[in-house]
């Protein structure tokens, strides 16, 4: 019998089991996958919580509603990953493969930035944890008046545009409550705007403008003083608040770095077209694990998924893996008031303005802000829970298409 080991059952290791089972003679392959969390987390959810739109019980289910018929599913902590002998070791046991995928995910550490951790959940709070999304939710319905700075510390970030929905619900949300008038909303990043891509940065910079969000960009933040409420970036400059809401710095899991595979933010090198691992034989790497240079989102895994299991499937065939990622990448930005735009993207190609899926047609409006977007984003959980974690095929390719898109770099240009 031979063996394919999966690491991580979030999205994207439960997704790899799903295909991987229906491509694999269930006589002839033992699949397993071990993760050390019993708990199934629509991470995305998260950024509702402090608004009291979602509860934490909404954003979660067992993982084992959503481990395929046919795949093992090992509950235990990995501590070791030996690439040369072919075996994991976790607390409990080890398993050797022939064939493996880690898709394990990252992890905020506010431990990285000095000072953070003195004032973490007194006057500095987070919404990329459930810990933290819940603690947030008082301090956001209780916030009066003052300066409220939400700030970055350094990219790469898990759901690089998180950021921005935050703050544009933070406007809506004190809007709704009376006080917005009495609240200063300051988006601090250590990116040159409000996004990383040019066209998008103008779009979503406007709305900012609109919004009456000031965007501090260029602060590498170096340390916090939460006593005195003051963030320094590392060319000295300081800006103070009332309440700082934070993205610590986004480091993959310990045991990458334990077992030497990771590079200096514990992110395994990956090849970034077939999505191999680069210095591990018979090993592939997805999601937020991998080192490619796209964002570590949801839909990028999605995407990820289907390269991996095709690549993965032509070489257990005897053929090299010949199927190639573009960095295909979209989200939903949740822009306040019941609406939303969207952007679709990939390597080389940035968000650009048009309609989607349907070229001409939508119903989704890239770069554009409308209720029908809205929609699609709170219809999303019911699609994750019920479609994506189950295996069932999405009527969206992984590779990223043109059709719809209005190209006005070259429309500057000309």
């Amino acid at each position: 019998m031979k063996k394919l080991l999966i690491l991580g059952s979030g999205s994207g290791g439960t997704m790899v089991a799903a295909k991987m089972r229906k491509l694999l003679a269930e006589s002839e392959w033992d699949i397993t996958i071990i993760d050390r969390d019993p708990i199934h987390h629509y991470q995305p959810g998260w950024l509702f919580v402090p608004f009291g739109i979602y509860t934490m019980k909404d954003c979660v289910k067992p993982k084992s509603d959503f481990i395929p018929k046919g795949v093992n599913f090992v509950l235990d902590t990995i501590v070791n990953i030996d690439p040369a002998a072919k075996v994991v070791t976790t607390k409990q046991g080890k398993y050797d493969y022939d064939y493996m995928v880690i898709s394990t995910g990252c992890r905020i550490m506010p431990d990285e930035i000095e000072g953070m951790s003195e004032g973490w959940r007194k006057n500095i709070f987070d919404f990329y944890t459930p810990d933290g999304a819940k603690a947030l939710c008082p301090q956001m319905h209780n916030f009066k008046k003052g300066r409220m700075v939400f700030n970055i510390a350094e990219m790469p970030i898990k759901c690089p545009v998180a950021p921005l929905e935050f703050v544009y619900m933070a406007d809506w949300f004190f809007t709704k409550m009376g006080v917005r008038k009495d609240i200063e909303i300051e988006l601090v990043t250590p990116l040159t705007g409000a996004f990383t891509k040019a066209v998008a940065a103008e779009v979503l910079g406007k709305l900012c403008d609109d919004k009456n969000i000031k965007v501090v960009p260029n602060f590498v933040l170096d340390s916090v003083d939460s006593e005195n409420k003051v963030i320094s970036d590392v060319m000295g400059n300081e800006l103070d608040y009332d309440m700082l809401v934070s993205i610590p710095p986004n480091f993959g899991q310990q045991v990458i770095e334990d077992s030497g595979l990771g590079d200096a933010m514990m992110y395994i090198p990956t090849d970034n077209a077939t999505l191999k691992a680069e210095q591990m034989e018979n090993v592939y790497v997805l999601g937020d694990t991998t080192n490619v240079p796209t964002s570590k989102a949801g839909s990028v895994a999605h995407f990820e998924c289907d390269i991996v299991c095709a690549n993965l499937f032509a070489e257990i065939e005897g053929h090299e893996p010949h199927h190639h990622f573009d960095g295909h990448s979209n989200c939903f930005i949740v822009t306040g008031f019941d609406k939303a735009s969207l952007i679709d993207f990939n390597y080389t190609v940035e968000p650009l303005p048009g309609k989607f899926p349907l070229p001409g047609v939508g119903p989704f409006d890239l770069l554009g802000e409308s209720r029908m977007n809205y929609y699609g984003k709170l219809m999303f959980r019911w699609i994750y829970f019920n479609l994506m974690m189950k295996g069932h095929e999405l009527p969206f390719e992984p590779d990223m298409y043109m059709a719809g898109k209005l190209d006005v770099r070259k429309a500057k240009k000309d």
